[in-house]
C-alpha cells in the first residue's frame, strides 16, 4: 500500500444543519500556489437534507488565463478526516486521488493508520469516481452508493477585502465597508467536492472535520 504524509492541514468544527468554512490563501513558501496548497475548506448540508457535503479547494489565485493548464498533482493526496466521537481523531477519512483525468474516491471509511501518514483505503467498501471536468465544460458529476463526486477547476467562492483587512490591521481603517471589494474576484480553483448520506457518517449528529493534502 501506498503512503503518503501531510504537507498542510485545515481544521474547522462542524455541526451538521449548518455552514461551516475555513480559509488560507496566503501560505509558506514550500506550499504558497502550489498543487498540495488547500485555500478553502467547507462543510455543509446538502439540498438533500440527508447528506453533508465536503468542499477542498487548492492551487488558489488561479488567473483564467493558467486554469486551463492547471491540474491536480497525481502525487497528492486530499484527504477529509471526520470525528465523529469528539476526541479529535479521525474515526473516518475520505481520500481523493488524481489519476489519469479522474479523481478516485475511498471512503467514508475508518483509517488504517491516523495522524500525520496515510494509507490508501482502496478497499474501501464506499468509492466512487469521476472523470476531472475541464475548465469552461459543464460540471462532471458522478454518483456511486448514495454519493455524489465533482473535481475540477471553479471559480473562487470566498469573499475577502484584503485591502481593507490591511488597513484595518494597520490601525488605518476601524471596520469593514459593505459590500467591500472581493480581492479574488475573477480568481479560480482547483475544487474538490464529495456528498455524502450522513447515515455513513454516524455519530449524535456533531461531528469535526477538517482536510489535509498528502504527499506521496
Amino acid at each position: 500500500m501506498k503512503k503518503f504524509k501531510i504537507l498542510i492541514g485545515l481544521g474547522i468544527t462542524a455541526v451538521a444543519g449548518f455552514f461551516m468554512v475555513a480559509a488560507d490563501h496566503i501560505d509558506a513558501p514550500a506550499v504558497q500556489g502550489g498543487s498540495s496548497d488547500i485555500t478553502d475548506f467547507y462543510a455543509f448540508q446538502g439540498e438533500n437534507t440527508s447528506n453533508l457535503v465536503f468542499v477542498a479547494n487548492v492551487q488558489g489565485l488561479l488567473s483564467p488565463a493558467k486554469t486551463g493548464d492547471a491540474a491536480f498533482d497525481e502525487n497528492v493526496m486530499v484527504e477529509f478526516n471526520i470525528d465523529n466521537t469528539g476526541d479529535n481523531i479521525e474515526d473516518l477519512v475520505i481520500q481523493a486521488i488524481p489519476r489519469d483525468g479522474k479523481m478516485y474516491f475511498f471512503g467514508p471509511v475508518a483509517p488504517s493508520q491516523t495522524g500525520l501518514n496515510s494509507v490508501i483505503e482502496n478497499t474501501a467498501t464506499n468509492a466512487g469516481v469521476v472523470a476531472i471536468t475541464p475548465y469552461g465544460s459543464e460540471a462532471i458529476v458522478s454518483s456511486y452508493g448514495g454519493m455524489q463526486f465533482f473535481a475540477g477547476p471553479r471559480d473562487d467562492p470566498f469573499f475577502m477585502d484584503f485591502a481593507r483587512y490591511s488597513e484595518i490591521i494597520g490601525g488605518m481603517a476601524s471596520s469593514f465597508n459593505n459590500p467591500g471589494s472581493d480581492t479574488f474576484a475573477g480568481t479560480n480553483v482547483m475544487s474538490i467536492v464529495v456528498e455524502v448520506p450522513k447515515a455513513m457518517i454516524g455519530g449524535s449528529g456533531t461531528i469535526n472535520t477538517w482536510v489535509e493534502s498528502k504527499r506521496k
